[in-house]
């Protein structure tokens, strides 16, 4: 018999790196789950990612038990890593950060066309870009995109 699903918990905590402390110790506490199984799971299975953000979706059963799922890095943060910045632009359409390529916005597109909802890479490039462009991250080169 399948177990009763009593409640889903969305995280972004950083690999190898989950601890008690807030976020994660007050969103979990809450719903009754052993806090520390959680961060002792979650690490093992992130050591290779460590310090990346990583959004993970956590299953609580009426058992309280769990499992979870890890999903890829935001594309904001992939976005900020290629362009080698810190945060994005507070005025986007005024004030620019930093440019990334067309062979960039591919490559962080095509490791997060998993989590969009989208089907083609092409469609997955255009989200990235527009979240570039709302970050005040400015994308060089010729588009390879069809208008």
């Amino acid at each position: 018999m399948a177990k009763e699903l009593s409640a889903i918990v969305k995280l972004q905590v950083k690999g190898g790196a989950a601890n008690p402390s807030p976020p994660i110790g007050p969103a979990l506490g809450a719903k009754g789950v052993n806090i520390m199984e959680f961060c002792k799971q979650f690490n093992a299975r992130t050591q290779e990612q460590a310090g990346k953000v990583l959004p993970v979706i956590i299953n609580v059963y009426s058992d309280k038990t769990f499992d979870f799922i890890i999903k890829r890095p935001p594309v904001g943060v992939q976005i900020m890593e290629a362009a080698k910045i810190k945060v994005g632009s507070g005025q986007s359409n005024r004030k620019k950060v930093g440019s990334i390529t067309w062979d960039q916005v591919r490559t962080i597109a095509t490791d997060k066309i998993v989590d969009m909802n989208c089907f083609t890479i092409e469609s997955a490039m255009s989200m990235v870009a527009g979240t570039a462009r709302s970050m005040g991250v400015t994308v060089t080169g010729e588009s390879p995109l069809k208008n």
